[in-house]
């Protein structure tokens, strides 16, 4: 008799994760365990596995041509973080975009990965969040996240405005997260 939970997928049923995008990304750490460091006065402090965390987004907008990461927050026990999929580096800018190229974005076909052209699977949200998170655990010595990510598509300028602030503004609301073992919700992010 199985007595595992029944999760439901995290991912959009259909949806192309390599297709050209702003996707808003929070990884918590296994357990959400505090290894990052701590808030003081409002203001994220990163200790030695908050810096690798910290130096590992870093390098993966530099190693990946396609990939902007204009936003992200290393916090106590998660990250979040945008990241832009461009076809050409530079090009893509989620606050240059048209009216026009907006509505794209917002009516675009789910046709799903297996109705796409043949693309190198490191051109995917889930390579590159494997990625990050693979490296953050070899340089850290041990497995440091949990099995999952949260993703929200973004598809609107006004929505994307709103994560960026909320981005940059997570460590003076430390008290209002519900990452912080202290918020009545905070048991409800522990994913398996």
């Amino acid at each position: 008799m199985n007595t595992l939970p029944i999760r439901k997928p995290m991912r959009l049923k259909y949806y192309d994760y390599s297709q050209e995008g702003c996707y808003f990304i929070t990884i918590c750490t296994k357990n959400k365990q505090m290894l990052f460091g701590n808030i003081i006065d409002g203001e994220m402090r990163l200790n030695e596995y908050g810096r690798i965390a910290k130096n590992e987004i870093i390098k993966t907008k530099e190693i990946r041509k396609n990939v902007i990461i204009p936003h992200f927050i290393v916090m106590p026990n998660h990250i979040h973080f945008i990241v832009e999929l461009a076809e050409d580096v530079g090009t893509y800018r989620i606050h240059q975009k048209s009216p026009s190229e907006w509505d794209r974005i917002t009516h675009m076909e789910n046709s799903g990965v297996c109705n796409t052209p043949l693309q190198s699977p490191s051109q995917t949200v889930g390579a590159i969040v494997r990625g990050y998170k693979g490296a953050v655990s070899r340089q850290i010595g041990f497995p440091v996240w949990q099995g999952n990510y949260r993703d929200h598509i973004i598809r609107r300028e006004k929505s994307y405005l709103k994560i960026a602030e909320y981005i940059d503004n997570n460590p003076l609301k430390w008290e209002l997260d519900c990452h912080n073992p202290t918020h009545p919700k905070y048991n409800d992010w522990i994913v398996e």
